[in-house]
């Protein structure tokens, strides 16, 4: 099976890293990774620490770029990419516009979305801005929903989704906050590359 993993800011980075770390260790799993780089250096600081060299990367931000310019960009973007790669399924995290737009166009091309964090709501469409919309179209593309908790599942229960296409994971920044700190434990020299560029995710294990 061929995924494609995609994801375009720092937090969405951080929570998909153990995802495909599995994955890629995974029997019979072809990832591929794309990232739409729509936060550029923030993004880049989390490919650094955990590793991932992705397989895409759309480059697309831009100084004052809006919310049409990015859902265009990635709109086009992935489909370019899914042409190519033929992928059985995307695999999205979260609610950032990169996440819907993803989405969006994996539904034009008719390929399964698999959703990590799904279910959040506040009910109003305004709030948090633009996250709840994404966060809700993104629900209704996808066929697989990974709820961080149980509140999250009825959300989906609530707007039709099928339980069996319901698994709750927690939040898989926990699992990321676990690997990193695997990885200062077999590498002690990135310390100080990992304090500098995320000390919010991070303890200071000096």
């Amino acid at each position: 099976m061929r995924i494609v993993a995609i994801f375009g800011t720092r937090p969405e980075a951080i929570k998909m890293a153990p995802v495909l770390t599995r994955l890629g260790n995974a029997p019979g799993i072809d990832l591929r990774v794309c990232v739409t780089s729509q936060h550029r250096q923030m993004l880049d600081q989390v490919l650094d620490v955990f590793g991932i060299t992705p397989n895409w990367d759309l480059d697309l931000m831009r100084a004052g770029q809006g919310l049409t310019y990015v859902t265009t960009s990635v709109l086009d973007g992935i489909h370019r990419l899914l042409k190519e790669e033929k992928p059985d399924r995307v695999l999205v995290q979260g609610d950032t516009t990169t996440t819907m737009a993803a989405s969006l166009a994996a539904f034009y091309e008719k390929v399964p979305v698999a959703h990590i964090e799904a279910g959040l709501r506040t009910r109003n469409i305004f709030s948090p801005w633009p996250e709840e919309m994404n966060r809700r179209v993104t629900s209704i593309i996808a066929d697989l929903h990974f709820a961080p908790t149980e509140g999250a599942k009825k959300n989906l229960l609530a707007e039709g989704v099928q339980p069996e296409r319901i698994a709750v994971t927690g939040n898989t920044v926990i699992d990321a906050l676990f690997d990193a700190i695997e990885i200062l434990d077999r590498d002690p020299d990135r310390l100080a590359m990992v304090n500098a560029k995320l000390p919010a995710l991070l303890p200071d294990r000096r």
